[in-house]
């Protein structure tokens, strides 16, 4: 089966639509946060272009050579032990699984949305307890939200790569564009803009630690969606002529000018009403609620864009999440799109539902495993520990075991015989010590 190509745009804004996500704007501002502002951005900045630039040309490699689904692939072009390495196509499955609970979190979005349009909490302590609320109790919110969620991503993949993937990330990636750039501005016209400027970008590095390096090497890595099958899959449907190199690095540039933007947006935010920046759910679904109602009249404006940007850098992950699977039943099974689509997203749905009830209070002592719930250890699971393995198989991939000619046939041409040079040795010996000192400090089997 011929596999549907993206036009260049098309491919830039699906692979920018996927790695702009829940990452950038909600994690990145709270672990720059939590690790010193600065000096954590500085490491981050740094080893985007270390780290994730150079995996994500190593991804575009394979899938543009490739072309197939991500577990042919590795078979494909494997020059030893072919049959092995069809094992490291699970990554294709392991963005199915943590779509189960990233639609829960859109959801959420989509609620605050429709709360925007209402009345926002008062005080943190309010925003508390309506989160709290929503999240241990209010099943029949989150479930009517994950089963939306659940009907858009799957009509947009039913379409397919042209009519589908490519024609709505056309709309929403300018439109999210376009809503960042309304607050941004909004943002600079705020006293604490300075202040916030000053956070992220005048380095303490007396607060910078080992720990804080190695986070930052995860988030890079983390917020380009790599390590998931997800760009390798894209690629198999890139344009024949394109240039993966500049395409590379116009994908991280403004994945990282996403984040950066909406850190700032959050940090002038908060600091304008003295309020701080709390991990995780905490940030936007507590603490920034409660600033908005700070803001008056343009508080509940300010709500609305804010959350619906993030809904469309959410709903265009979720729609790449769903991808690789699909194309992976289609190509070696000979599934229809349509079928292919039904199983993945009836699979991400039903798994959804049992994250969903992890959290309520009723449920959670049969769906917990030790101190965490069955929520929390998809999470920590897939992108504390199978992520960055999955990085580490691209990179040992490409720098082992894939025909060291047909790389240096794609990437010599444009990027030239020294950076080739150092792009192989960052791919053989530095990234994958580099993600498995990640997993090492994620999961605390030792910390630097």
């Amino acid at each position: 089966m011929s596999i549907t190509r993206f036009s260049r745009l098309g491919f830039i804004l699906a692979a920018v639509g996927s790695a702009v996500g829940l990452g950038n704007i909600w994690k990145f501002p709270y672990v720059t946060g939590e690790y010193g502002g600065g000096a954590f951005v500085l490491v981050y900045l740094i080893t985007a272009l270390f780290i994730g630039i150079f995996v994500l040309i190593a991804e575009l490699l394979i899938g543009k050579i490739g072309q197939s689904d991500a577990v042919s692939m590795f078979e494909k072009l494997a020059v030893k032990n072919k049959k092995r390495w069809k094992f490291a196509g699970f990554i294709v499955v392991l963005p199915l699984i943590i779509l189960s609970y990233y639609s829960v979190v859109i959801g959420w979005i989509f609620h605050y949305i429709a709360i925007s349009f209402e009345k926002l909490p008062t005080t943190v302590k309010e925003s508390t307890d309506n989160f709290m609320n929503l999240l241990t109790t209010d099943y029949q919110t989150q479930l009517f939200y994950h089963t939306l969620v659940f009907i858009l991503v799957t009509a947009i993949v039913l379409k397919g790569i042209k009519e589908g993937i490519e024609k709505i990330n056309k709309v929403l990636m300018p439109l999210l564009g376009i809503i960042l750039v309304i607050l941004f501005i909004y943002s600079i016209n705020i006293s604490a803009f300075s202040k916030a400027v000053h956070f992220m970008f005048d380095p303490d590095f007396s607060k910078l630690t080992s720990t804080a390096v190695v986070v930052a090497i995860g988030q890079a890595f983390y917020t380009l969606s790599l390590g998931m099958g997800i760009i390798i899959t894209y690629a198999a449907s890139l344009p024949k002529h394109t240039n993966i190199v500049k395409s590379s690095v116009l994908i991280a540039i403004i994945d990282t000018i996403v984040a950066v933007v909406a850190g700032l947006i959050i940090f002038t935010l908060l600091f304008d009403k003295g309020a701080e920046s709390t991990k995780g759910a905490g940030l936007v679904f507590i603490s920034l609620p409660s600033v908005f109602y700070e803001f008056g009249s343009a508080g509940k404006f300010l709500a609305l864009l804010f959350f619906i940007a993030i809904a469309f850098a959410g709903i265009t992950s979720a729609i790449s999440m769903m991808e690789p699977t699909v194309l992976y039943l289609i190509e070696r099974y000979k599934m229809t799109r349509a079928k292919a689509a039904l199983i993945c997203s009836a699979f991400f749905y039903l798994l959804g539902i049992v994250t969903l009830f992890s959290n309520i209070t009723d449920y959670a002592p049969s769906l917990q495993v030790g101190d965490k719930s069955f929520f929390d250890w998809v999470d920590f699971v897939c992108s504390t520990i199978l992520v960055p393995f999955g990085g580490i198989l691209v990179a040992i991939f490409v720098g082992y075991n894939m025909d060291r000619e047909k790389i240096k046939e794609e990437l010599i041409p444009v990027m030239g015989k020294s950076l080739f040079k150092i792009w192989f040795f960052m791919i053989r010996y530095i990234i994958p010590v580099a993600l498995v000192a990640v997993i090492l400090n994620e999961t605390g089997l030792f910390k630097f």
